[in-house]
């Protein structure tokens, strides 16, 4: 059987991975279908491709930001050319549907229009200085070499969100993607290269997290780290950081609400729910995972919002007709079924779902049942621990007070929603739950990419993507001239 073999980026140069070795990249749908070898590198490629963009940095720090700003605005034409392709590349290697993979590679045009936009708003700020003839001022500056750690559910969307900013900024890269789906950030990159990035500005290195995320996580020339994923890698990525004193970006899981009450538009809150927690199934961060309905509208939404998502169309993404595509590995399999253990275990109803499908059309990839629990009560650990997967709990409240209240009652908090018409608890919800986003009548996924994405709690660290990218990937620098011609010393020789 004859697939490609892809080498990582070094210095503007497609290199193997010292070791010889590649991991191949499995169609989840149909895992005879190989989309590709990669690179199973360790810390040797690592090394080399940071000393790549270390050397780049010199140059690219004196570009003029307008002039890379171009650059993204060329690579974004370029990817507008490709987005067909692109997607059905992400839909092989990912899985999730075509309409959603083309959605990911739009996000990534649209991401490269608004920071092609800051590359004329890098503002300062000047200020009166406290000692006369004395001029004030701060100016953003680039941090460095940063190291990027992408996730495999949005592998050219997320990538996009932390390469572009670094960018125009005037940082230099290294970018590990995920060892699921390398290819669609290969294909984000290489639209870049086509665009006259200079070599050495963008490196990829790929392979394992503990081979290469790693030794990228610990170089000493590594300035800054911006990571995507689960909670528990988060961690170990902020301490080992820590050590070497590197800010460090952390978006991770989620345990999302949405919340129904008796007045909503149930035919809206339905549409919402089973985007919400079957789109990408279930993969997302910002996945509806907890629905809490309101007693007076619980019975009739359990029942609609059952018999709809039995009816979902499951199977290869590359199939227009197809509503749920695989999970992205065997793995993500395994928890779903034991989450749905789990879940039997402790008391909770079984509604629909709950299997993985291995005969007929699904004997060759990896695939799980939408499914959904009742019963659920907000202290079972189905409601409380995420599952990434297409695994949802239905929860009852009587109050809105108490429906924000169980929403709130978790570790995770990425995104929130709330259905009603009624404006005084639309705005109370804003104010009160605890989320980095909240909707209105609109479901926990759907993030654009001009306003700030990230979570609280154990979902990150504060810092942002989107609006406020910026002021991760560069630093501040006070400037003062002093024009009198004879020392002046602030806090001395103006004092009363």
């Amino acid at each position: 059987m004859s697939y490609p073999t892809y080498h990582n980026l070094i210095g503007g140069q497609w290199i193997p991975a010292a070791s010889g070795k590649t991991i191949l990249n499995l169609n989840p749908a149909d895992h005879f279908d190989i989309v590709g070898a990669f690179p199973s590198s360790h810390a040797e490629d690592v090394n080399a491709a940071v000393a790549a963009a270390k050397k780049a940095f010199n140059s690219w720090r004196l570009t003029p930001a307008p002039k890379r700003a171009e650059i993204l605005l060329h690579a974004r034409d370029i990817l507008i050319g490709n987005k067909e392709k692109y997607a059905r590349d992400m839909t092989r290697e990912m899985g999730k549907v075509l309409a959603e993979t083309r959605g990911d590679v739009q996000e990534a045009i649209d991401e490269a229009l608004y920071v092609a936009g800051e590359g004329r708003r890098l503002f300062g700020v000047t200020t009166p200085s406290e000692l006369p003839n004395k001029f004030a001022m701060s100016v953003r500056m680039p941090v460095g070499v940063v190291g990027l750690i992408t996730p495999w559910n949005f592998p050219m969307a997320i990538p996009s969100w932390k390469l572009f900013p670094a960018l125009v900024a005037g940082n230099t890269c290294v970018i590990k993607p995920a060892t699921d789906t390398p290819l669609s950030t290969y294909n984000l990159v290489q639209s870049l290269v086509e665009a006259g990035l200079p070599p050495g500005v963008v490196n990829i290195v790929c392979g394992s997290g503990s081979a290469t995320g790693t030794p990228l996580i610990e170089h000493p020339d590594v300035r800054a780290i911006s990571f995507t994923g689960s909670s528990s890698v988060g961690s170990f990525v902020g301490q080992r950081a820590a050590a070497t004193f590197k800010p460090v970006s952390l978006e991770m899981g989620g345990k999302n609400a949405q919340i129904v009450l008796d007045d909503a538009n149930l035919d809206l809150a339905l549409d919402g729910a089973l985007w919400g927690a079957f789109g990408t199934t279930g993969q997302r961060c910002t996945a509806t995972s907890r629905i809490l309905l309101q007693k007076g509208i619980a019975r009739e939404f359990t029942e609609r919002f059952v018999e709809r998502a039995k009816k979902l169309k499951i199977g290869n993404g590359l199939d227009e007709s197809v509503e749920v595509g695989p999970q992205v590995n065997a793995a993500q399999i395994e928890t779903s079924k034991e989450y749905v253990e789990i879940a039997i275990a402790e008391g909770a109803k079984l509604l629909c779902g709950g299997h993985a499908l291995t005969g007929g059309a699904y004997a060759h990839g990896t695939f799980f049942e939408p499914t959904a629990f009742g019963g659920v009560t907000p202290n079972m650990r189905i409601a409380r621990e995420e599952v990434f997967g297409p695994v949802v709990s239905l929860l009852e409240f009587s109050t809105f007070e108490e429906g924000v209240e169980i929403a709130n009652a978790i570790d995770y908090a990425p995104s929130t929603e709330l259905y009603t018409r009624n404006v005084n608890h639309a705005f109370a919800a804003m104010r009160d739950l605890e989320a980095g986003i909240t909707y209105i009548n609109a479901p926990t996924i759907g993030a654009e990419v001009h306003l700030p994405f990230g979570g609280v709690k154990q979902t990150g660290n504060g810092h942002r993507e989107g609006l406020g990218a910026i002021d991760f990937f560069t630093t501040w620098k006070a400037v003062y001239v002093d024009y009198s011609d004879k020392l002046q010393r602030a806090q001395i020789d103006n004092a009363e």
